[in-house]
């Protein structure tokens, strides 16, 4: 188990080192960065993701420095072996069937890791106002290294982009890290060597708390000023679980047809090539909560768990 988490950690630092490497298609491979440590993680168990991790940042530290293994082990092996635990925990029923840690749990798990992501950088750089400072002063810098001459309205154009960057930010990583999820427990599965089984997206089910909590953002972005700021990026921020309630929904709803996968396949061609559908998603996600829809969508006869 040790060595094959090692390479698989070793694989992950040398997907992560992508990033010295100046060009757009490298980013793909950065992207890819968490999937050996969830290759480890769901095929081993937890112990086998934190080793991973733990080699990952070796390599880093050998390689580059220790502010890129500080990085990488902040934004990469700790939620992963995070999330990898709480994936792989079970508890059996009084009739002996093996409940398995719910979809809809895990996709609060990554919101909060992104929101705590948010929360770090408010803290590391001075609150609210630092933030927006900072990331005001490398949009700008970023800005005029683009351009030839300075843009006209440049700050204003940097201060607009720093107002949103956190929340982006922090969607982007919660979207890295269920797409590495999927893909590491798809192939895992594939091969018969998943130690859990894959979860049922039509299964996942959010809180209804989390639309009180959007709720709350959306309020604060009347207040203006720091409320403002923070209101906008959790928003942006919640929009992913909310997307995944709504693809719950969809999948519940496409059992109904008699070729539920050509169905698919359609909504996601469009939501790569337009990307509205997924903002359809979103909106189903957020009323799904309170109006059950996916058990009113699903076939007759199909219990839809979570």
């Amino acid at each position: 188990m040790a060595a094959i988490a090692t390479a698989c950690g070793a694989a992950s630092a040398c997907l992560y080192l992508a990033l010295m490497l100046a060009s757009p298609g490298a980013m793909i491979l950065v992207y890819l960065t968490q999937l050996p440590l969830f290759l480890a993680g769901l095929w081993l168990g937890v112990a086998a993701a934190a080793i991973a991790g733990v080699s990952a940042a070796a390599v880093l530290l050998a390689a580059s420095d220790v502010l890129a293994a500080a990085i990488f082990v902040a934004l990469n092996a700790v939620p992963v072996v995070v999330l990898v635990r709480q994936a792989l925990l079970a508890r059996r029923d009084a009739d002996g069937t093996l409940r398995w840690y719910p979809p809809g749990h895990l996709t609060v798990l990554v919101a909060a890791l992104g929101i705590l992501g948010i929360a770090a950088a408010l803290l590391l750089l001075g609150g609210p106002e630092g933030l927006q400072a900072t990331l005001r002063d490398v949009i700008a810098r970023a800005l005029d290294n683009l351009t030839e001459r300075s843009l006209p309205d440049r700050d204003r154009v940097a201060q607009t982009v720093a107002s949103v960057i956190p929340g982006i930010a922090a969607a982007s990583w919660m979207v890295m890290a269920v797409i590495n999820g999927a893909l590491a427990q798809g192939v895992l599965a594939r091969f018969g060597v998943a130690w859990r089984p894959s979860p049922d997206l039509a299964a996942l089910g959010l809180p209804r708390w989390l639309t009180v909590a959007l709720g709350v953002a959306a309020l604060a972005t009347l207040l203006g000023g720091t409320w403002r700021f923070l209101g906008i990026n959790l928003i942006i921020a919640l929009s992913v679980p909310f997307c995944l309630g709504g693809l719950a929904v969809l999948h519940a709803a496409v059992r109904r047809l008699p070729h539920p996968g050509i169905a698919l396949v359609a909504f996601y061609t469009l939501a790569g090539m337009f990307g509205w559908p997924l903002l359809a998603a979103m909106l189903l996600g957020l009323f799904e909560a309170w109006l059950g829809l996916r058990r009113r969508l699903a076939p007759q006869g199909v219990h839809i768990d979570g």
